[in-house]
């Protein structure tokens, strides 16, 4: 189980195969998060930043190196344990905010707990309780079409949060959005540690968005630059 939400990867490398050709997404990537922290990642497109929290998020596997999660090797993890990670421990954001056009906002949020086997009146009063949290109280039965970019947003990050997970992977949450929605969305995001000690890992290619962060990493050709930025210091 994550219950602190601390990353480690070490000299990780990952490679892909198309055709005959192997190509690589990342060479020999060493990256420490503790517990709390607002980490970015930053650089441009094909850069490797998505590749990283798909490793994390146990939806692929690194070619070299190793990752633990809150000091445990995942190696040995199996399909099932993985699910079970996302399922409870782990949350996710991605630019395509991927709600159910049929169901309201509390149906969507609330959905992870149904799958999971815990509907019933606590599951509906935990997606009130997040979608409140987020900045979406009065807008329970709304649909996606009926709400903003934004405000689909703001429902996304409350399904990711539904589950209390300790670590949340959020990449490009910012890419559909205008620079004021965009905006509101990083502060919101950069509200998690405090307000429900949730680890957060973004994947960006804003710099405006990164320099929210509390430790900010570049990546280009799939390498970490060596040092890391402390932009809110």
């Amino acid at each position: 189980m994550v219950h602190r939400g601390v990353v480690t990867l070490d000299h990780i490398g990952k490679q892909y195969r198309q055709g005959r050709t192997m190509v690589t997404a990342l060479r020999d990537l060493c990256l420490h998060v503790g517990p709390g922290e607002f980490c970015a990642l930053m650089g441009p497109s094909g850069c490797g930043k998505s590749t990283v929290l798909n490793l994390i998020a146990g939806l692929d596997c690194p070619t070299e190196g190793t990752l633990e999660l809150d000091g445990r090797l995942t190696a040995d993890f199996s399909d099932q344990e993985w699910t079970r990670l996302r399922r409870e421990c782990i949350g996710l954001v991605f630019q395509a905010f991927h709600l159910l056009p049929g169901l309201s906002a509390a149906e969507n949020v609330a959905l992870p707990l149904f799958l999971s086997g815990r509907g019933g009146r606590a599951a509906d009063q935990r997606a009130a309780e997040c979608l409140g949290a987020v900045g979406m109280r009065g807008r329970e039965r709304h649909r996606p079409g009926e709400l903003s970019g934004g405000e689909q947003q703001r429902v996304a990050i409350a399904r990711a949060l539904v589950h209390q997970p300790k670590l949340l992977l959020a990449d490009e949450p910012t890419g559909n959005l205008d620079s004021k929605q965009g905006a509101e969305i990083i502060a919101l995001l950069r509200s998690l540690p405090q307000r429900f000690g949730a680890t957060v890992i973004m994947a960006t290619h804003s710099r405006e968005a990164a320099q929210q962060a509390d430790t900010l990493h570049r990546l280009l050709d799939g390498c970490l630059e060596p040092q890391a930025e402390h932009p809110t210091l």
